[in-house]
Protein backbone atom coordinates (compact mmCIF):
# COMPACT_ATOMS: atom_id res chain seq x y z
CA UNK A 1 0.00 0.00 0.00
CA UNK A 2 1.10 3.58 -0.61
CA UNK A 3 1.90 5.89 2.27
CA UNK A 4 -1.16 6.99 4.22
CA UNK A 5 -1.24 10.70 5.16
CA UNK A 6 -3.31 11.70 8.17
CA UNK A 7 -3.97 15.35 9.02
CA UNK A 8 -3.89 15.72 12.82
CA UNK A 9 -4.90 19.38 12.75
CA UNK A 10 -7.70 19.89 15.28
CA UNK A 11 -8.05 16.13 15.90
CA UNK A 12 -8.29 14.93 19.52
CA UNK A 13 -5.54 12.45 20.40
CA UNK A 14 -7.93 9.56 20.97
CA UNK A 15 -9.50 9.93 17.55
CA UNK A 16 -6.09 10.24 15.89
CA UNK A 17 -4.84 7.06 17.53
CA UNK A 18 -8.06 5.23 16.64
CA UNK A 19 -7.54 6.17 12.99
CA UNK A 20 -3.96 4.92 13.10
CA UNK A 21 -4.94 1.59 14.65
CA UNK A 22 -7.78 1.10 12.18
CA UNK A 23 -5.36 1.75 9.32
CA UNK A 24 -2.79 -0.70 10.74
CA UNK A 25 -5.52 -3.31 11.07
CA UNK A 26 -6.40 -2.63 7.44
CA UNK A 27 -2.86 -3.37 6.29
CA UNK A 28 -1.23 0.06 6.14
CA UNK A 29 2.40 0.11 7.25
CA UNK A 30 3.69 3.54 6.14
CA UNK A 31 2.26 6.73 7.64
CA UNK A 32 2.78 10.47 7.42
CA UNK A 33 1.15 12.53 10.16
CA UNK A 34 0.94 16.25 9.45
CA UNK A 35 -0.04 19.20 11.66
CA UNK A 36 0.68 17.25 14.84
CA UNK A 37 0.27 19.57 17.83
CA UNK A 38 0.69 17.75 21.11
CA UNK A 39 -1.39 14.64 20.44
CA UNK A 40 -0.32 12.00 22.94
CA UNK A 41 0.38 8.26 22.76
CA UNK A 42 1.14 8.08 19.03
CA UNK A 43 2.27 4.55 17.99
CA UNK A 44 2.01 3.27 21.56
CA UNK A 45 2.21 -0.53 21.89
CA UNK A 46 2.25 -1.05 18.13
CA UNK A 47 4.11 -4.09 16.88
CA UNK A 48 5.89 -4.90 13.64
CA UNK A 49 7.42 -3.26 10.60
CA UNK A 50 5.59 0.07 10.64
CA UNK A 51 6.94 3.50 9.68
CA UNK A 52 5.78 6.91 10.82
CA UNK A 53 6.91 10.35 9.68
CA UNK A 54 5.52 12.88 12.13
CA UNK A 55 5.53 16.54 11.13
CA UNK A 56 4.99 18.77 14.14
CA UNK A 57 5.31 18.22 17.90
CA UNK A 58 3.98 14.91 19.21
CA UNK A 59 2.74 14.90 22.80
CA UNK A 60 3.67 12.76 25.76
CA UNK A 61 4.61 9.09 25.56
CA UNK A 62 5.36 8.89 21.86
CA UNK A 63 6.18 5.26 21.01
CA UNK A 64 5.56 3.96 24.53
CA UNK A 65 5.64 0.15 24.81
CA UNK A 66 6.14 -0.20 21.07
CA UNK A 67 7.84 -3.24 19.58
CA UNK A 68 9.38 -2.63 16.18
CA UNK A 69 8.04 0.50 14.42
CA UNK A 70 10.33 3.25 13.16
CA UNK A 71 9.37 6.85 13.87
CA UNK A 72 10.87 10.04 12.43
CA UNK A 73 9.82 13.32 14.02
CA UNK A 74 10.46 16.46 11.99
CA UNK A 75 10.17 18.86 14.90
CA UNK A 76 10.46 18.66 18.67
CA UNK A 77 8.93 16.06 20.99
CA UNK A 78 7.40 16.36 24.44
CA UNK A 79 8.06 14.22 27.53
CA UNK A 80 8.18 10.44 27.79
CA UNK A 81 9.43 9.51 24.31
CA UNK A 82 9.98 5.74 24.16
CA UNK A 83 8.55 5.04 27.61
CA UNK A 84 9.20 1.32 28.30
CA UNK A 85 9.89 0.83 24.59
CA UNK A 86 10.74 -2.77 23.71
CA UNK A 87 12.09 -2.49 20.17
CA UNK A 88 12.18 -0.20 17.13
CA UNK A 89 13.66 3.22 16.50
CA UNK A 90 12.64 6.83 17.22
CA UNK A 91 14.49 9.72 15.56
CA UNK A 92 13.75 13.30 16.67
CA UNK A 93 15.10 16.05 14.43
CA UNK A 94 14.84 18.68 17.14
CA UNK A 95 14.62 18.76 20.94
CA UNK A 96 13.00 16.28 23.32
CA UNK A 97 11.62 16.67 26.83
CA UNK A 98 11.97 14.88 30.16
CA UNK A 99 12.10 11.15 30.98
CA UNK A 100 12.91 10.09 27.43
CA UNK A 101 13.62 6.35 27.32
CA UNK A 102 12.19 5.67 30.78
CA UNK A 103 12.62 1.94 31.56
CA UNK A 104 13.48 1.38 27.89
CA UNK A 105 14.13 -2.30 27.20
CA UNK A 106 15.31 -2.36 23.58
CA UNK A 107 15.64 -0.42 20.34
CA UNK A 108 17.23 2.96 19.76
CA UNK A 109 16.28 6.61 20.26
CA UNK A 110 18.27 9.41 18.59
CA UNK A 111 17.71 13.11 19.29
CA UNK A 112 19.57 15.76 17.32
CA UNK A 113 19.35 18.50 19.95
CA UNK A 114 18.99 18.86 23.71
CA UNK A 115 16.94 16.67 26.03
CA UNK A 116 15.37 17.34 29.42
CA UNK A 117 15.64 15.83 32.89
CA UNK A 118 15.88 12.19 33.95
CA UNK A 119 16.54 10.82 30.48
CA UNK A 120 17.32 7.09 30.34
CA UNK A 121 16.35 6.38 33.93
CA UNK A 122 15.74 2.73 34.76
CA UNK A 123 16.95 1.62 31.32
CA UNK A 124 17.60 -2.10 31.26
CA UNK A 125 18.94 -4.82 28.95
CA UNK A 126 18.01 -8.48 28.60
CA UNK A 127 19.92 -11.05 26.53
CA UNK A 128 20.13 -9.68 22.96
CA UNK A 129 18.06 -6.60 23.75
CA UNK A 130 20.34 -3.64 24.49
CA UNK A 131 18.61 -0.24 24.35
CA UNK A 132 20.58 2.77 23.11
CA UNK A 133 19.93 6.51 23.39
CA UNK A 134 22.05 8.96 21.36
CA UNK A 135 21.77 12.64 22.28
CA UNK A 136 23.30 15.20 19.94
CA UNK A 137 22.94 18.13 22.33
CA UNK A 138 23.07 18.40 26.10
CA UNK A 139 21.06 16.77 28.88
CA UNK A 140 19.36 17.95 32.05
CA UNK A 141 19.79 16.64 35.60
CA UNK A 142 19.82 12.95 36.54
CA UNK A 143 20.76 11.54 33.13
CA UNK A 144 20.85 7.73 33.44
CA UNK A 145 19.51 7.71 37.02
CA UNK A 146 19.11 4.15 38.36
CA UNK A 147 20.23 2.83 34.98
CA UNK A 148 20.40 -0.98 34.89
CA UNK A 149 21.50 -1.68 31.31
CA UNK A 150 21.94 -0.37 27.79
CA UNK A 151 23.95 2.62 26.62
CA UNK A 152 23.54 6.38 26.51
CA UNK A 153 25.75 8.44 24.17
CA UNK A 154 25.91 12.15 24.99
CA UNK A 155 27.58 14.28 22.31
CA UNK A 156 26.89 17.83 23.49
CA UNK A 157 27.51 19.19 19.98
CA UNK A 158 24.14 20.40 18.73
CA UNK A 159 22.86 22.36 21.67
CA UNK A 160 20.91 25.57 21.90
CA UNK A 161 22.52 26.38 25.25
CA UNK A 162 26.20 27.05 24.76
CA UNK A 163 26.81 28.17 28.36
CA UNK A 164 25.34 25.07 30.04
CA UNK A 165 27.46 22.06 31.07
CA UNK A 166 27.13 19.04 28.84
CA UNK A 167 24.94 17.38 31.47
CA UNK A 168 23.09 18.60 34.52
CA UNK A 169 23.56 17.55 38.11
CA UNK A 170 23.84 13.97 39.38
CA UNK A 171 24.60 12.18 36.12
CA UNK A 172 24.30 8.43 36.66
CA UNK A 173 23.03 8.65 40.23
CA UNK A 174 22.26 5.14 41.48
CA UNK A 175 23.18 3.45 38.19
CA UNK A 176 23.94 -0.25 38.66
CA UNK A 177 24.31 -1.41 35.06
CA UNK A 178 24.82 -0.17 31.53
CA UNK A 179 27.18 2.56 30.40
CA UNK A 180 27.09 6.28 29.63
CA UNK A 181 29.50 7.71 27.03
CA UNK A 182 30.24 11.43 26.95
CA UNK A 183 32.06 13.12 24.09
CA UNK A 184 34.98 15.18 25.38
CA UNK A 185 34.33 14.56 29.06
CA UNK A 186 32.08 15.57 31.90
CA UNK A 187 32.97 17.73 34.94
CA UNK A 188 33.39 15.65 38.09
CA UNK A 189 30.89 17.82 39.96
CA UNK A 190 28.15 16.77 37.53
CA UNK A 191 28.57 13.06 38.34
CA UNK A 192 26.43 11.17 40.81
CA UNK A 193 27.94 9.86 44.06
CA UNK A 194 30.92 7.49 43.82
CA UNK A 195 31.11 7.61 40.02
CA UNK A 196 34.12 8.42 37.90
CA UNK A 197 35.02 8.47 34.23
CA UNK A 198 37.65 6.64 32.23
CA UNK A 199 38.77 6.81 28.62
CA UNK A 200 36.69 4.77 26.19
CA UNK A 201 38.55 1.65 25.04
CA UNK A 202 38.58 -0.23 21.74
CA UNK A 203 35.38 -2.15 22.49
CA UNK A 204 33.69 1.08 23.48
CA UNK A 205 34.83 2.79 20.28
CA UNK A 206 33.31 -0.02 18.20
CA UNK A 207 29.92 0.50 19.86
CA UNK A 208 30.25 4.28 19.53
CA UNK A 209 31.14 4.00 15.84
CA UNK A 210 28.05 1.91 15.14
CA UNK A 211 25.56 4.23 16.80
CA UNK A 212 27.22 7.55 15.98
CA UNK A 213 27.33 6.53 12.32
CA UNK A 214 23.59 5.82 12.44
CA UNK A 215 23.04 9.18 14.16
CA UNK A 216 25.06 11.01 11.51
CA UNK A 217 23.20 9.29 8.67
CA UNK A 218 19.84 10.18 10.23
CA UNK A 219 20.66 13.89 10.37
CA UNK A 220 23.01 14.33 7.41
CA UNK A 221 26.12 14.86 9.56
CA UNK A 222 29.77 13.81 9.34
CA UNK A 223 30.28 10.75 11.54
CA UNK A 224 34.07 11.00 11.35
CA UNK A 225 34.01 14.57 12.66
CA UNK A 226 31.87 13.48 15.60
CA UNK A 227 34.03 10.46 16.40
CA UNK A 228 37.29 12.38 15.96
CA UNK A 229 37.33 13.37 19.63
CA UNK A 230 37.97 11.60 22.93
CA UNK A 231 35.05 9.92 24.66
CA UNK A 232 34.84 8.96 28.31
CA UNK A 233 32.71 6.25 29.83
CA UNK A 234 30.79 6.30 33.07
CA UNK A 235 30.13 2.89 34.55
CA UNK A 236 28.65 1.87 37.91
CA UNK A 237 31.13 1.06 40.63
CA UNK A 238 28.78 -1.61 42.00
CA UNK A 239 25.62 -3.48 41.08
CA UNK A 240 24.37 -2.46 44.54
CA UNK A 241 25.26 1.24 44.77
CA UNK A 242 23.34 1.74 48.00
CA UNK A 243 24.16 -1.61 49.60
CA UNK A 244 26.37 -0.04 52.24
CA UNK A 245 23.48 2.08 53.50
CA UNK A 246 21.72 -0.94 55.01
CA UNK A 247 22.65 -2.81 58.15
CA UNK A 248 22.11 -6.55 58.37
CA UNK A 249 19.57 -7.60 60.98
Amino acid sequence: MEKLTLDAGGVYYRQLNERIREAVAGGHTDFELINVRGQRYIADALDGDLRFHIRGVPGQDLGAFMRGPKILVTGNAQDGVGNTMDDGEIVVDGLAGDVLGYAMRGGRIMVRGDVGYRVGIHMKAYKEKVPVVVIGGKAGDFLGEYMAGGAIVLLGMFSGNASAPIAGRSLGTGMHGGVIYVRGGVPAEQLGPHLKTEAAGDEDRALLSKHVTAFAEAFGLDAKAILDAPFVRVKPFSHRPYGNLYVAA
